[in-house]
């Protein structure tokens, strides 16, 4: 069913460093499945206080937030649910009547994924101390992971994620081969580190499992190097189409069949 825009169209949007399609087509999409009168928009905010101030203002109704706003973007809203106050990072605004609502449905997604992958609870390296980081390593440490190495070139910001979870923290990943290996960082992004990989060849072939949460592309080349290994893989358009679907129950209210998810997830990775 497609919906023709009107006054009453509500909108939502996201906001993202590097912005992408996944989320444009997968909201749309279950939008015009479901009869529902709603547009979703990206953008790449040049001024992160005034995009939110635009949302509240413009009665704009959702706002997904990606790297590298996620931890920014707190002081900028009214309440944190307490998905988002735990890790203190959100990926997610939603706007009632003016009152802005921040969630965190990564960590929702990482954690479902590690339970559906039959990850091991083994030693681990996870690159990056962002906000995104931190969903993905509380959601680890909550899953039962406890022997874990946080690598990060900023110092401060990777000590206090590891000290966070109670992991260890190292500014490179050096001889450590463990048998998991999660990026959270840009590395393998569309643009200009898109040939960039996460690890090294040694560690991916020592390792088990290889996690990105990279979603664009979906085949990073940390990915591409894992699977010529014959590893494990999550993939970063897994985490996106189970947190986007998170957002779309709370934007909406409503919740999509199994196989609608599917068809938008299907549709949003260009399958």
């Amino acid at each position: 069913m497609s919906v023709t825009a009107s006054k009453e169209t509500l909108l939502c949007m996201s906001l993202a460093g590097r912005p992408g399609n996944f989320g444009v087509r997968f909201h749309n999409h279950l939008y015009q499945q479901l009869g529902l009168n709603f547009y979703y928009k990206a953008f790449a905010p040049s001024d992160l206080p005034a995009a939110i101030a635009g949302m509240r203002s413009l009665g704009i109704r959702g706002c997904g937030v990606s790297m590298p706003f996620k931890e920014a973007s707190i002081a900028l809203v009214d309440e944190l649910d307490p998905s988002a106050a735990a890790i203190d990072s959100i990926n997610t605004i939603v706007n009632t009547g003016g009152h802005l609502k921040a969630y965190n449905t990564d960590y929702l997604a990482v954690a479902q994924l590690l339970e559906t992958h039959n990850v091991p609870r083994t030693r681990f390296a996870l690159r990056g101390s962002g906000g995104m980081a931190k969903a993905v390593a509380c959601a680890m440490r909550d899953a039962g992971f406890s022997d874990g190495l946080i690598v990060a070139r900023n110092e401060q910001a990777g000590r206090a994620l590891a000290q966070t979870c109670g992991f260890e923290w190292q500014a490179d990943l050096g001889s450590e081969r463990p048998p998991l290996l999660v990026n959270v960082t840009p590395l393998g992004m569309a643009g200009d580190q898109a040939d960039t990989l996460a690890f090294e060849t040694a560690a991916i072939e020592a390792a088990d499992t290889a996690f990105d949460v990279v979603a664009t592309p979906a085949r990073t080349p940390f990915i591409c190097h894992a699977e010529q290994y014959g590893k494990r893989l999550i993939t970063g358009d897994q985490v996106a189409a189970i947190q986007a679907l998170e957002q779309f129950i709370l934007y909406t209210g409503v919740t999509p069949t199994q196989e609608q998810y599917q068809a938008a997830a299907a549709f949003a990775r260009g399958v």
